[in-house]
C-alpha cells in the first residue's frame, strides 16, 4: 500500500464536492469527468492548464475505476472535485479489501501482466486515503497535483 495511506472511518464533508450525473460506469468516462472539472476550473480562475498535471490526474482516476470494476466488485460512487492546487477524485466500490501492490514477478519468475495501477496512483497523488463505507465497500480518495 501507499506509505501515506491511511484507513479511517467515513467522514463528514466540509468541503462541497460535486457529483457527477451520470455517475461514470467506465474508466473512459472518469476520465471525462476529471477532464471536464479541471478544464473548467482553469477557465474559472483564468490560469493555463498544466498538460502534465492533466494527464497525472486522468491517469489516477483511470486506474482507480479500473481497479474498483476489477477488483472491487464494481464502483458504487465516483466524485472529482478541483480543490487548490489539487484534483481530488474519490472512487468507491463494494469491497473492503485493502488495495496493494503485486510483485511484477511470479513464484515462478514469471512476468505477470497487469497489477501496476496501484503503485502509479501511489505515485503521482501527494494524499491518498482508503476510507470504509458504513454501508460496506471503501472509498479511494487521491488528490493529485495541480501544478
Amino acid at each position: 500500500m501507499c506509505d501515506e495511506h491511511r484507513t479511517e472511518a467515513a467522514p463528514e464533508l466540509s468541503v462541497a464536492r460535486r457529483r457527477v450525473r451520470p455517475r461514470p460506469s467506465r474508466p473512459a468516462e472518469a476520465r471525462q469527468a476529471v477532464e471536464r472539472a479541471v478544464s473548467e476550473r482553469c477557465r474559472a480562475t483564468h490560469t493555463p492548464c498544466d498538460a502534465q498535471a492533466l494527464s497525472d490526474a486522468l491517469l489516477v482516476a483511470s486506474e482507480l475505476t479500473t481497479n474498483a470494476i476489477l477488483h472491487g466488485g464494481g464502483m458504487t460512487d465516483f466524485r472529482v472535485t478541483v480543490e487548490g492546487r489539487g484534483v481530488c477524485v474519490s472512487v468507491s466500490d463494494r469491497s473492503a479489501a485493502l488495495p496493494v501492490a503485486k510483485a511484477p514477478v511470479d513464484p515462478q519468475g514469471r512476468w505477470r501482466p497487469g497489477g501496476h495501477g496501484w503503485p502509479i496512483v501511489c505515485r503521482l497523488a501527494r494524499d491518498v486515503r482508503v476510507t470504509d463505507l458504513p454501508s460496506g465497500g471503501k472509498c479511494i480518495t487521491a488528490v493529485v497535483p495541480l501544478s
